[in-house]
């Protein structure tokens, strides 16, 4: 009974240190969101929490961007894995994986404005995986014909999704913006004609 007690008790104890950890990393989100600038003080303050448990899930700021980084690129990969599964053009499967990551782009937004910042260099190494992702599609698509050639596909693709995230993060001062402008908007970029791009976007074969 006694150990079964102590089981019970660390069990609660992980599962409420997990669950604060994650609300640090939502209002992380939200309050970088507003401002990039924003110190682990007012995260802390928006989580309910005393910098000390902010600092005890997270030992630095920047430890608190690569957890943010590294969930973005996990969310974006999966996207574009079932979007790449589903949609043998490469124009096509852009067009479902921007629809798909819209959420999530608006969500990690605050990424870009980091990206520029002192943590650029931690950030730029994190999105390295979906950086070659991307890549692959856009030469894939290159290939295919349907994506110009004006600049390599490992640029090209860093600068389509960063069109993505730009939108995304435009958002709030721009209520005609959204998920479609990001869609059409990111295929332009990609040398895909617009009428072909419109297209794409309302779903038309």
């Amino acid at each position: 009974m006694c150990n079964d007690w102590v089981v019970r008790t660390e069990s609660s104890r992980a599962r409420s240190t997990a669950e604060t950890r994650e609300r640090i990393v939502d209002v992380a989100l939200e309050v970088l969101g507003e401002n990039p600038d924003a110190g682990m003080g007012e995260i802390a303050v928006a989580a309910g929490v005393v910098r000390r448990t902010v600092y005890g899930h997270f030992p630095s700021r920047l430890d608190l961007v690569r957890t943010l980084t590294e969930r973005a690129v996990t969310a974006m990969s999966l996207v574009l894995a079932e979007a790449d599964a589903s949609h043998p053009e490469a124009d096509a499967t852009w067009a479902a994986f921007v629809g798909s990551v819209w959420p999530v782009a608006y969500r990690y937004r605050v990424l870009l404005a980091l990206r520029r910042g002192e943590f650029g260099g931690t950030i730029h190494e994190l999105l390295g995986p979906i950086d070659e992702l991307l890549a692959d599609l856009i030469e894939r698509g290159q290939d295919a014909g349907v994506f110009g050639r004006h600049v390599p596909a490992d640029v090209l693709g860093q600068v389509a999704y960063g069109v993505v995230f730009a939108i995304a993060d435009a958002v709030g001062s721009h209520e005609d913006l959204g998920v479609r402008a990001a869609i059409v908007t990111s295929l332009l970029t990609l040398g895909v004609p617009q009428a072909r791009a419109i297209a794409l976007t309302d779903g038309q074969p």
